[in-house]
C-alpha cells in the first residue's frame, strides 16, 4: 500500500493527504493538505522507505508529522521572502519622499576613502532591490564618481535631510 503511495506522490508530484484529527480532540473533522514536494523532499521520503524495516514500517502518524514540519518549513521560507520583498517595496516608498530634498551622504571612492557628499535628490532608482539616489549640486549639475557616470548612493548612506 504505501508502495502505491509513494509511486502515485512521484507520478503527481503533488501528495494530497486527508489525516483525522480525532487524537487532537479535532472532533472527527478532516483536514486537506495539498504540499508541493521538492526534490529533496522526494529524495528524503525515497531513503526513508529504501531503509525501513518492512516488519515495523514507519508510523503514519511519523508521516504526517514530517509532512507537517515539511509545510511549515515551506510556508516559513515563503513568509520570509513575502517579507523581504514588503520590505524592499517600503523602502522604494520611503525614498519617493527625498525627491527635490537636500541631502548629505557618504560616499566611497575606488580606493575605498569615505567622503561626505551633499546635494539634492534628483532620482531614485532601485538596484537589486536597493534604492539608489542620485544627486545635482546647486548649479543643477549630476555629481559623478571618479569614473566620471552618476554618483549612485544608496538611501543607508544618507547623513542628513535638509
Amino acid at each position: 500500500m504505501r508502495t502505491l503511495v509513494f509511486l502515485l506522490l512521484l507520478a503527481n508530484l503533488t501528495l494530497f493527504a486527508y489525516i483525522r484529527l480525532d487524537s487532537v480532540g479535532g472532533g472527527g473533522e478532516g483536514v486537506r493538505l495539498s504540499q508541493q514536494l521538492q526534490p529533496e523532499k522526494i529524495k528524503l521520503l525515497t531513503t526513508q522507505l529504501k531503509n525501513q524495516d518492512p516488519l515495523h514500517p514507519m508510523d503514519d502518524t511519523q508521516s504526517v508529522a514530517q509532512l507537517a514540519q515539511f509545510s511549515a518549513l515551506q510556508a516559513s521560507t515563503e513568509l520570509k521572502s513575502a517579507f523581504a520583498a514588503f520590505e524592499s517595496n517600503f523602502s522604494v516608498m520611503q525614498s519617493a519622499g527625498l525627491l527635490g530634498k537636500t541631502v548629505s551622504a557618504q560616499s566611497a571612492d575606488a580606493n575605498g576613502n569615505v567622503t561626505s557628499v551633499s546635494g539634492t535628490v534628483k532620482t531614485i532608482s532601485v538596484i537589486n532591490g536597493t534604492p539608489m539616489i542620485t544627486l545635482v549640486d546647486k548649479d543643477g549639475k549630476l555629481l559623478v564618481d571618479g569614473n566620471g557616470r552618476a554618483l549612485q548612493l544608496p538611501t543607508s548612506a544618507i547623513l542628513s535631510i535638509g
